[in-house]
């Protein structure tokens, strides 16, 4: 019990301190090569960005553990593949950059689902510009120094633009694209470097979301006047107090943090000062052992109102040791619609078998990928002529709202307006589902979403 008690605080620490997208902080290897040295600006707001990398740190560590939970298993549909509209003529180069396969995460199935979807683009979409898409992959073995050689490798092959489905080593694999202007999209990130820069990075996620749209839309929805949340006690998490009070004040919400130590087995005492506080909704933020304490404990002194949680907070574990009646009407964000009947999980199913080999549908690493590499080539969607680095920044930049592919109803828009502090960030809300009797996922709904302006 007591190694147990110490894991579990020396993952919280892992999870919350220092964190680069759910990953320990590396420092990036000198680099390589660029084309001129443009730093990504820095700003103060570490530890938002730590927070909301929660969500994204299950795709990029290739956890068992933690989930988001499938709705069920995924349906395909032949007729949302679209009409033949093959691409023709020169090859135009795409960068994909993943971990892939090392010792601390194997994501090496992006590359199989970067094919299978290159393959449908060029097929039924047209490429980009009418060319067919040509890959070139480079795998960072989520190591610094190997991601910023990808960078340089993408840079010295003159790729017009790179996906990154996400990556532990993000920052390393940025750096150099940005020095070179070379447009990259990821699929998104709590990195500051990336979030801060208004060039020629894209982020697919809004990096406020989990933790501060998610729970004001919540409450607004269940029409009560305040949010209490339950915080894993480091520094990193409960530093984000910063910006929660001016988010919530300009919602017309109240608003209380609680937090609470790693490793505490009970939380019977702390949840009763919830309770007396008339805590509105209550929001759950820590890992999975944290949360189990969380929910039990709120449910011992009979609080009845809705829970809210990040998705790290529900696995099999969370299953096993929380009552389903406790996890039924929670509402979790999601990173993606992990499997289902959706229309977006009906393409992305439907791709990945017409063109894939054996591809895990309920897996959300691989699915990341083909929101990055299909996110990219509807941004450039409008674009004609020469097909260069510049012309595809300029498409990127110009493109109006639209569906982002494979996301469950999420749009994008690349214009540096969807976030006000991170003119990097192309999406504005994200996803939530609300669990059923069983713990597990009913459907998956857009919240936090407002129309990026012009």
């Amino acid at each position: 019990m007591l190694r147990r008690l110490e894991t579990d605080i020396e993952t919280a620490r892992r999870t919350f301190t220092d964190t680069r997208w759910g990953y320990m902080r590396y420092t990036a290897a000198p680099r390589l090569r660029s084309a001129r040295h443009r730093p990504l600006r820095r700003f103060s707001l570490t530890l938002l960005a730590a927070t909301s990398a929660l969500l994204v740190s299950v795709a990029a560590c290739g956890s068992d553990d933690a989930e988001t939970p499938a709705a069920g298993g995924t349906t395909t549909d032949a007729n949302v593949l679209g009409s033949v509209d093959e691409a023709a003529g020169d090859p135009v180069k795409i960068g994909i950059i993943s971990d892939g396969r090392s010792a601390t995460v194997d994501n090496s199935a992006q590359f199989d689902v970067a094919e299978a979807t290159a393959k449908w683009l060029n097929e039924r979409k047209g490429g980009i510009g009418g060319r067919p898409i040509k890959l070139v992959t480079c795998e960072t073995l989520n190591d610094p120094a190997k991601g910023t050689d990808c960078g340089n490798q993408m840079i010295e092959n003159e790729v017009v633009a790179v996906a990154v489905a996400e990556s532990g080593v993000v920052e390393s694999v940025a750096q150099p694209l940005a020095d070179a202007n070379v447009p990259a999209m990821f699929f998104g990130s709590g990195n500051q470097t990336l979030l801060s820069d208004p060039e020629s990075t894209y982020l697919l996620g809004d990096p406020t979301f989990a933790t501060l749209s998610m729970p004001i839309s919540v409450a607004k929805d269940k029409g009560v006047e305040k949010v209490t949340e339950v915080v894993i006690d480091v520094p990193a998490a409960l530093d984000q107090q910063r910006i929660a009070p001016a988010r919530y004040e300009d919602a017309g919400l109240d608003y209380e943090v609680v937090p609470v130590a790693p490793g505490t087995a009970d939380m019977t005492p702390q949840m009763q000062n919830v309770v007396d506080g008339d805590p509105g909704v209550v929001f759950v933020v820590g890992n999975d052992s944290f949360c189990i304490s969380a929910f039990n404990g709120l449910r011992a002194v009979g609080y009845d109102g809705t829970i809210t949680a990040i998705s790290q907070c529900i696995t099999p574990a969370t299953r096993e040791a929380v009552p389903a009646d406790e996890l039924s009407g929670m509402v979790v964000s999601a990173i993606t619609p992990g499997g289902g009947t959706d229309p977006s999980s009906v393409l992305y199913g439907t791709v990945m078998d017409a063109y894939g080999d054996d591809i895990d549908l309920e897996d959300t690493s691989p699915r990341t990928m083909f929101i990055s590499l299909s996110g990219l080539q509807a941004a450039l969607a409008g674009i004609s002529g020469e097909i260069t680095q510049e012309t595809v920044n300029a498409t990127i930049k110009a493109m109006p709202e639209i569906e982002l592919p494979g996301a469950a109803g999420l749009r994008f828009r690349c214009n540096g307006k969807a976030s006000p502090d991170y003119p990097a960030v192309c999406v504005r809300g994200g996803l939530s589902t609300t669990l059923n009797d069983e713990g597990k996922i009913q459907e998956f709904r857009v919240i936090g979403y407002s129309p990026i302006e012009d």
